[in-house]
Parts: C-alpha cells; structure tokens; sequence
C-alpha cells in the first residue's frame, strides 16, 4: 500500500501518467505513524534518517526504493532527492545549462543549507516545504512540496554525503558503489529518455564536469559511509540496512494510550482537583435544554434521524462558544438608521478547522452553520488494531497551517466528538504545534470528556489550549472491541479498549448509521 505525496517537474495533468521510477522525491504510507510523543507532551522520537550517496547513476535512488521495499510494514517512509535542492540559476546561467556548460555536478549548485534546514525539520517530526526543480528548465520552480510525517527518510544524492551539516543528521550513512562505465550507460539511458538530452550533450557532460566531480568530491566521501553498498547485487547489503533499521525503530517504539490512562488514575491530586475550576476547558453551562440533548444523544433507543438532528444542536451550541475565545477589536459601525454603534470584529488572520475523522465530522455541519467561510481540514487517527495505539494515517490540513509562517498566524478549532484516553487528541495537537501553530491557538471542541480519562494528562502536556466541551463523564471503564486479536487477548475474542460511561456510544457509527 502507497501512496505518491511529492513528484517534481509536472502539472496536475501529467503526473497520473509518470512511472514511480522517474519520481524522485516519494513518501511511501504503510500502516500509519504511531506515536513519537510522551505524555509530557516532548518529543521522544526523530525520524531515523538514512544518507545515500555515491555517483550519478551510480543506483541511488534504486537503493533508497529496495530499502523502502525491504522495510515491509515500517510506517511512512520518505525519499528525499537532492536533486530538488539544485540553487535558482540566473538567465546566464540557464544558457549556459542548455548548452551543457554549466557545472551541475559541484557542491556549490546545491543550495546545502537549505538541504539540511529540510531534513532538520522532517528529523525533529516537523513539516517542511521542499523546493521543486525543473531539469526541463533548468530552474528551481516557484511552487514547493509539502512534506510531513515520515519515520523513515533516506536522503540521497551525488553530494549526499559531502556536507558535514547533513552528515550529522544520518543515523546511517550509506555510499553505493558502482564501476564507472556502468555510471556512464545508466546516465545515457536516464538522459536520453527522462530529460530529453542528445547523447552528444551528456558526454560532453560527462567528461567536463561529471568525471572530475565525482573524483574529486564523490568518491572521498565513502570515507564517511558506515556501509558501501554495491550499484548491483546488492540485495544482501539491502538486508542489512533494512534490518538495522527496524531494530532501531524498534528500540525507539512507544506504547502511549495506556500511559494517558494510568497517569490520570494515578494521579490523585490532578484527577481531584474539578475540572471546572481549570480556566483552559470551558464545560456548557447546565441548562434543561443541554440536560435534555444529552438525555436524546445517550439513549441507545433515540433512532438516527433524532441522533443527527440533536448532534447537529448541540456542536452548534460548542461552536458558538467557542468563538468567544478568538481575538476581537472594537469596531465602530453605522446603523441603517444613522446611528453609531460600538461593537467588535474578529481580527484572525487566519482561522480553520481540523476534523479528527471520523466522529469529529459529526461536528462539522454545526461548525458550518456558525462558520461557513473557512477551511476545514481533516486527519484520520485510528487505533492499531494489535496493540489500541494511535495511528496517524493520513492528514489534509488547510493552506495555512502548511507553512510555518502562516501557521504561526492561523487559529484552529479541533474537532473530535470526544476525549476519553486522550490518545487521538494528543496526537493531533502534536501534529498541529509541529506545523506552526501556537499552543493558545487551539481551541478543541467536543462533545464529551471523560474526567478519569488522559484529560488530565493533556491539560498538563498543553496547559494552554482551550478545551470547549458540552459535559463530562466521570468514569472510563476497560472493555474489548469484538472481532479483533490484540495483546492480551491472544484467542481473539476482541482487542482490549476504554471506554466512556456512561458515554454516548460508537459516536460516528451512530451519526452515519
């Protein structure tokens, strides 16, 4: 199972028909992204980064494909091409590349502080915006590629190895080796059929530039390698590497959703304390009405058009509230009769919201109906049906929350139906403080939370994001989800779960029965 997040050089209509082999620049999804997290909220876990270096058409890129494929189930694994990094030529210069008599093959083509600053940031589980070059044009393009979320990222490159920047931040350092003519009709092949070259250009390449790079700068670089890998008949070499790497990730996995559990129950004086009196998470005030909406949305016997109509009621009711907490500044306005009145406008520069799929969208309609003009992004947390950890699958987040600069800017309202180990909520905030976005910045808003849960736990990891809620339930109780073998429960009679009570139930599945 893969799928295709970052391709160069194509428009829209293009790159359905481009072979994966042509590609450089690739995330491969697996079975999601577990947790990289603790439940203090820190980082425990950067991206084991793998360096391929070694000479053009030396098999590199090949290498980095095997590894991924060798991996198996690791989760989410990123190529990253050096070849995206090349500097924005000036006219000159293009002119120059057109005629074959511009030095690609140099360090100093390669924009390396802007390589490291990438791979930095995809290290430290950050997301960063990757550069696109055009080898039709010679040119760095205006568009960049978003990229988030590997575990795994095999950087590589003809000058992969060659910058001590980069090099610190290999856990692996990998220099594929291959014999010279070899190089030479692989980069005929590649030319010739990928980008368009005349033979007549590529040895002349070649031999000016090409040749004397690789002997002066490439190849001293396999001094620097941990493992030299063959440009062919490399599979036992490939073995190696992949099991090395999953013995890593191994001793770096993490088991978080019971830590959110058993922090909470085993701290008495965070769980005693009332929730109520925590100015960060706002519960609605009690009213017959909200008392009656929640009597309708528990009861197993209220039939789904009910179920709907009064889960749309009562997001619409969050919602409101929940604007209360964005910014305003006085405004002054003319009534329609002349008249002056002081009021407020909301001054965000940039506002969304993020669905945690699939019961967070059960908010949603009600998000419209008081927000209807702005972007609502979406991420897919699910647990691991062996073990009950959070998964993070896939995520489609607005515009703004892409680039850390605007992200700085953006507000967010989360939405999730509700929060009982905490699990899925923790990670989504991760993911969103890791784009940019301050932590006052996030008001999550949801239906129920659980006071034995990881509330406890994500109020003290994240003292300032604003929970909004509409009541909280004090127990959570363990259970098994039928059908599924998990730890524990080796005969398969279900996978051991926490659940709410009294709750409301498999909220999605009742709102889109």
């Amino acid at each position: 199972m893969s799928q295709l997040l970052l391709r160069e050089e194509l428009d829209e209509s293009q790159r359905a028909s481009v072979p994966l082999k042509a590609q450089k620049n690739t995330l491969l999804i697996s079975h999601g992204r577990p947790p990289w997290y603790g439940p203090d909220g820190k980082c425990i876990s950067d991206a084991f980064v793998i360096g391929v270096g070694g000479g053009s058409a030396s098999g590199k890129t090949h290498v980095a494909r095997q590894i991924v494929k060798a991996l198996g189930s690791i989760p989410t694994v990123l190529i990253l091409s050096q070849d995206s990094f090349y500097k924005y030529h000036s006219p000159e210069e293009i002119e120059l590349a057109f005629e074959s008599k511009f030095d690609f093959d140099h360090p100093d083509a390669i924009d390396m502080p802007m390589f490291a600053s990438c791979l930095a940031d995809l290290k430290a589980c950050r997301q960063t915006n990757i550069p696109v070059y055009s080898f039709a044009e010679h040119q760095r393009l205006q568009e960049t590629k978003y990229a988030y979320g590997a575990t795994v990222i095999i950087a590589e490159g003809i000058m992969a190895l060659h910058d001590p920047a980069l090099r610190s931040l290999y856990d692996l350092k990998v220099f594929v080796q291959c014999d010279s003519d070899l190089m030479l009709a692989r980069r005929i092949t590649r030319d010739v059929k990928e980008r368009g070259r005349s033979l007549e250009g590529i040895l002349e390449q070649y031999l000016r530039y090409v040749k004397p790079s690789y002997d002066n700068f490439v190849r001293p670089t396999a001094a620097f390698a941990d493992i030299i890998v063959p440009g062919q008949n490399n599979s036992v070499a490939i073995e190696l590497i992949s099991t090395h790497t999953r013995r890593q990730l191994q001793e770096r996995s993490n088991s978080f959703r019971p830590k959110m559990v058993t922090s909470s129950l085993h701290a008495p004086s965070l769980v005693n304390e009332p929730l109520e009196n925590d100015p960060n998470l706002m519960i609605l005030p009690s009213t017959p009405q909200l008392e009656g909406i929640f009597t309708i949305l528990r009861s197993k016997d209220t039939n789904n058009q009910d179920f709907i109509f009064f889960t749309d009621r009562l997001s619409t009711l969050l919602v409101e509230h929940a604007l209360q907490f964005l910014p305003y500044a006085p405004l002054t306005v003319t009534t329609p009769l002349g008249v002056k009145s002081h009021g407020k406008k909301l001054i965000s520069k940039y506002l969304c919201g993020v669905s945690i799929l699939r019961s967070g969208s059960a908010l949603e309609r009600g998000f419209r109906r008081v927000i209807n003009d702005v972007p609502v992004g979406t991420l897919l947390i699910q647990s691991n049906s062996m073990d009950g950890e959070p998964l993070l699958l896939h995520l489609k987040l607005p515009v703004s929350v892409r680039h850390r600069s605007s992200a700085e800017e953006t507000w967010v309202i989360l939405l999730d139906a509700q929060i009982g180990t905490g699990a899925a909520a923790f990670m989504s905030i991760r993911i969103l403080l890791e784009h940019g976005v301050k932590q006052d910045h996030i008001i999550f808003v949801t239906f129920l939370v659980a006071r034995t849960g990881g509330i406890t736990t994500l109020r003290r990891a994240f003292p300032h994001v604003r929970v909004v809620c509409g009541t909280v339930d004090n127990e959570m109780r363990e259970g098994w989800l039928e059908g599924d073998r998990g730890e524990g429960n080796e005969d398969g009679v279900g996978r051991k779960i926490w659940v709410m009570n009294p709750g409301m139930g498999q909220i999605g599945d009742r709102y889109y029965l």
